[in-house]
């Protein structure tokens, strides 16, 4: 079984996302923290699932779908996986503040 590690990004994005939804529904927003942690668990047995992130291309940096959600994760190796971002797919990942580390470290 692999590790996983939240990033202080992600859940800050967790939090954001339920207060969000929480102005129309504090059910709604209760249910996607909730299937938000399912899908991560997944990864406990599955660390190499998902795709790789097109605007990345970096074999290691993987999605999943989660909804109107990507969860973005490293693979660190095959006990560890490291949750990055989770955001709204209707947004530009590039605006994100993890992604443009990953996009700098990739330049150099």
């Amino acid at each position: 079984m692999a590790e996983v590690i939240w990033s202080p990004r992600s859940l800050k994005d967790i939090n954001e996302i339920a207060e969000y939804i929480a102005k129309y529904s504090v059910q709604y927003a209760e249910e996607q923290v909730k299937v938000f942690i399912e899908k991560a668990t997944i990864l406990e047995k599955y660390p190499l699932s998902g795709r790789m992130v097109p605007e990345l291309q970096i074999p290691s940096i993987r999605q999943i779908l989660c909804g109107h959600y990507k969860i973005i994760f490293e693979i660190i190796s095959p006990q560890e996986v490291a949750i990055i971002t989770i955001y709204h797919q209707s947004r530009l990942l590039q605006n994100n503040p993890e992604i443009k580390k990953i996009l700098r470290r990739k330049k150099k």
